[in-house]
């Protein structure tokens, strides 16, 4: 089992962290700040360690936030290199790396709501170095115009760290982060903000870029696939990456028209034949094969993509699918293809297996096609 990630966060960050600040401020109040620092930190998960460091920062630096702001950023040192398109971000505080700086911005979420200006020229520096995406959301939400009208400037900035702060923190579904409401409800801020970042050079930005568009289809499908259409016109290659990535969920959903703008669907004779899934009886922690094959009955070449899904029974006795994504097939005239998934039906922390009647079934292009079922046993 992996070891937790706050293992890595241990009792040494806060005191690096007192020394930096230290270094830049001398009167900092180290020994006390420490003493509240680690009271308890140990019983604290991850991003709750980096919220009890913020609170003792607070506690412990000048109560003028402007004041406060400047020494943290100052504490932090130089910016971190600007990264290739192979490398990870700077290593900056050992196994963590740079989650060294999360309570910085914790603590300018928390502590400079009402100073706009200071706040947002901290987390431009703090995102160079860790990530401001969590820490700029509470800005978007007090003010709207002011923060939309920064970002917008920050599109052109020659830090890739800032512009991906642009589409990364506008997601309106963020993981770990509360939702952008007003953004779910009308997402066109962000659009605005997406299109001046569909051609960036940065595989970094563009990867977020298309995570906020995945986002913002889970609320407005239609829109997604008509931006997704509209972007695929004279497209260069890392422009398409985005587009598929972006359309990812709402093809595990089986939405044809995504479908469609990634070039499958239409009219065609594509069938399924020969299924078959072994064994039929299986005890939970046992494995499943389930096989078939994708056939092209016209007489024109016909694409494909196709994935299956699993109905997991549920602790109530009803059935949620889960789509496993499996490949896409280019099939000529008359060409059948054989496709076989292994499953583990071993239980996880993210999903537990009950007993009873699962059934798959096989999505091509959108079209479920039964497969049969198996059995799931205590």
């Amino acid at each position: 089992m992996a070891e937790p990630l706050k293992n890595q966060y241990g009792p040494d960050i806060p005191r690096r962290i007192a020394g930096m600040i230290k270094d830049v401020h001398p009167s900092f109040p180290e020994k006390a700040f420490l003493q509240a620092a680690l009271r308890g930190y140990e019983r604290l998960e991850l991003m709750d360690r980096g919220r009890h460091i913020a609170k003792a920062l607070g506690e412990h630096l000048p109560q003028s936030f402007p004041t406060a702001a400047k020494i943290v950023v100052k504490s932090m040192g130089h910016k971190v290199m600007p990264l290739t398109d192979q490398t990870e971000r700077h290593n900056e505080g050992g196994g963590m790396g740079a989650f060294l700086f999360m309570p910085h911005a914790m603590f300018v979420a928390s502590y400079g709501l009402d100073h706009f200006e200071e706040s947002m020229a901290a987390q431009y520096e703090i995102t160079q170095r860790f990530t401001a995406e969590f820490s700029i959301r509470p800005f978007i939400e007090r003010y709207p115009s002011e923060s939309l009208t920064r970002l917008r400037q920050w599109t052109d900035d020659d830090n890739h760290h800032v512009r991906r702060l642009v589409s990364e923190g506008t997601r309106p579904r963020l993981p770990w982060a509360g939702r952008l409401r007003s953004f779910q409800r009308d997402p066109s801020p962000v659009i605005a903000l997406l299109e001046r970042l569909k051609d960036d050079p940065s595989p970094y930005v563009r990867r977020s870029v298309a995570n906020n568009l995945n986002d913002i289809g889970k609320d407005h499908p239609r829109l997604l696939t008509d931006i997704a259409a509209r972007w695929m016109k004279d497209a260069s290659p890392e422009r398409e990456w985005i587009v598929r990535h972006a359309l990812r969920s709402a093809v595990k959903r089986g939405d044809k028209a995504a479908l469609a703008v990634l070039g499958f669907g239409g009219k065609n004779n594509i069938d399924i034949k020969n299924a078959k899934i072994t064994p039929k009886k299986i005890p939970i922690g046992g494995s499943v094969v389930i096989a078939f094959d994708v056939a092209n009955n016209g007489k024109r070449p016909a694409r494909a993509m196709v994935d299956f899904a699993v109905h997991f029974v549920k602790a109530n006795g009803e059935a949620k699918p889960k789509v496993f994504k499996l490949t896409a097939l280019e099939l000529r005239a008359g060409e059948a293809v054989s496709i076989s998934k292994k499953v583990a039906l071993i239980p996880l922390t993210t999903r537990k297996h009950y007993p009873g009647r699962h059934a798959v079934t096989a999505l091509v292009n959108g079209e479920t096609h039964p497969l049969g079922a198996f059995t799931l046993s205590e």
